[in-house]
């Protein structure tokens, strides 16, 4: 095998914080670029609110016996993965793919698109499920559409990231 196939030359990189650098830099199209940092800053800030969010759960939820509130810890953690990988999933993709030798322009592009229609999608998958109790009242051009999210039952929000998530796949099943 070659260094580039094995991964051990000057442009390997070691795991998921070294393929996005890595990602960055050997691709040729923007849209994934910008994508790689957005896709990035998003999925750590995603972590960080999961993981203080479960830090405050288990806060929460100390010196009370097992059973419920276990399985709801471990839901978090399975709800966080669900939301992170998609996210960096483009990004691992691609850096796999030119780790490889076999770069693609089209192919980075379209994951990166994939990658953002799946961020769209996330916020309004996140609208929708918002509690009744803590929505705001839309105003502005958006308002009609932040209605009908509202209007949906919060079941519903789950639906547009997983939609998103199985473009995802397709894409990158139909490019590779």
């Amino acid at each position: 095998m070659s260094e580039t196939a094995t991964g051990t030359g000057e442009d390997a990189y070691g795991g998921i914080l070294g393929a996005f650098p890595y990602a960055v830099r050997t691709s040729d199209s923007w849209l994934f670029r910008s994508y790689a940092v957005v896709g990035g800053l998003l999925a750590a800030g995603i972590a960080l609110l999961f993981t203080a969010a479960l830090v405050l759960l288990i806060a929460r939820t100390t010196g009370t016996a097992g059973g419920v509130f276990t399985l709801s810890r471990s839901f978090f953690v399975v709800v966080g993965l669900l939301v992170v990988g998609p996210l960096v999933a483009p990004v691992l993709l691609v850096a796999r793919r030119h780790r490889r030798g076999s770069p693609d322009r089209r192919y980075d592009a379209a994951l990166a698109a994939a990658g953002y229609v799946f961020v769209v999608t996330t916020y309004l998958g996140a609208v929708a499920s918002v509690p009744p109790a803590q929505q705001q009242p839309p105003a502005g051009v958006i308002a009609p559409a932040i209605r009908l999210l509202y209007d949906l039952p919060a079941v519903a929000g789950v639906v547009p990231p997983a939609l998103a998530a199985a473009l995802m796949g397709l894409v990158h099943r139909l490019l590779r």
